[in-house]
C-alpha cells in the first residue's frame, strides 16, 4: 500500500496528466482489488449562482466553466483559476472543509474560553493559572506526533480511499467499522461514528443508511458556516495584533 500511495501522491503533486485519472478512477482500481458493492448516491447539480449579486454571467471571472454548481456552496468564485484542474479542485475543497471545521471549533472555543476565564485567547497559554503540566517542547512534540499520525492517514486516504478502513491499521479502534466511509463522498464519512445523532442518515437494525437529501442540505449549511468562521478568525487575528479581543470589540 505504501508504494501505491506514494505513486499516487507523486503524480498528484507534480500536476501530471494522470492526476485526473487517479482521482476519478474507481476505488477498486486504486487499491488494486475488488471493492465491495456500495449504494451509489447520485445528486443532480444545483442551479449555478453568481458570487456577485445581480450578475449572472461574464466570462471566467464571474462564471468559470470549470465550476458547474455541483459543489455545495459553489457560487462561481475562483478569480485566480485555482480549480481549473479537477484534481486540484478536489484537493482545495478538501482543504477548505478541514480549515473551516477547525475555524468553527476555534471561534466557539475563543468565545467560551474568554467568557469563562476572562483571559484573552492569545494570552491564555501564558496565564499563571493556565493548566500546563508540560514544557512547551513536550507539548509541541506530542502534538506533532499525534496530529502527524492523524493527518498522514487522512492524506493517504485522500489518494487511496478506503485504504485506511482496515483492522490492521488501528486494531484497537475497530477501524473498519468506525472509520469506513458510509456516504461514499470524500470528506463526509457519515456512519455511526461520525454521525452518531443520525443528522444525515438513519439507523435501521444497527446499520447506518445515509440520506442524500439531508446530506446535501447539511453540506451547504456547513460550508457556509465554515467560511464565516474562517473570516471571523482572520478578524480575530487582526484584533489580537491591536491587543483587542472579540468580546471586547462587542463591548462585553
Amino acid at each position: 500500500m505504501a508504494s501505491t500511495s506514494a505513486a499516487l501522491a507523486n503524480a498528484f503533486l507534480t500536476g501530471g496528466k494522470n492526476s485526473h485519472a487517479l482521482l476519478s478512477a474507481p476505488i477498486a482500481a486504486r487499491v488494486g482489488g475488488a471493492a465491495p458493492p456500495k449504494k451509489l448516491i447520485v445528486v443532480a447539480a444545483a442551479a449555478k449562482k453568481s458570487w456577485i449579486p445581480a450578475v449572472k454571467g461574464g466570462g471566467s471571472l464571474i462564471d468559470p466553466e470549470w465550476l458547474d454548481g455541483s459543489l455545495p456552496g459553489d457560487f462561481g468564485f475562483d478569480p485566480l483559476g485555482l480549480g481549473k484542474d479537477p484534481a486540484f479542485l478536489k484537493w482545495y475543497r478538501e482543504a477548505e472543509l478541514i480549515h473551516g471545521r477547525w475555524a468553527m471549533a476555534a471561534v466557539v472555543g475563543i468565545f467560551i474560553g474568554q467568557a469563562w476565564s476572562g483571559i484573552p485567547w492569545f494570552e491564555a497559554g501564558a496565564a499563571p493559572g493556565a493548566v500546563a503540566p508540560f514544557s512547551f517542547g513536550t507539548l509541541l512534540g506530542t502534538q506533532l506526533l499525534l496530529m502527524g499520525w492523524v493527518e498522514s492517514k487522512r492524506w493517504v486516504d485522500f489518494f487511496n480511499p478506503e485504504s485506511q478502513s482496515v483492522e490492521w491499521a488501528t486494531p484497537w479502534s475497530r477501524t473498519a467499522e468506525n472509520f469506513a466511509n458510509a456516504t461514499g463522498d470524500q470528506g463526509y464519512p457519515g456512519g455511526k461514528f461520525f454521525d452518531p445523532l443520525s443528522f444525515a442518515g438513519t439507523l435501521k437494525d444497527g446499520v447506518y443508511i445515509p440520506d442524500a437529501e439531508k446530506l446535501e442540505r447539511l453540506k451547504l449549511a456547513e460550508i457556509k458556516h465554515a467560511r464565516i468562521a474562517m473570516l471571523a478568525m482572520l478578524i480575530f487575528y487582526f484584533e489580537a495584533g491591536q491587543g483587542k479581543t472579540p468580546l471586547g470589540a462587542l463591548g462585553l
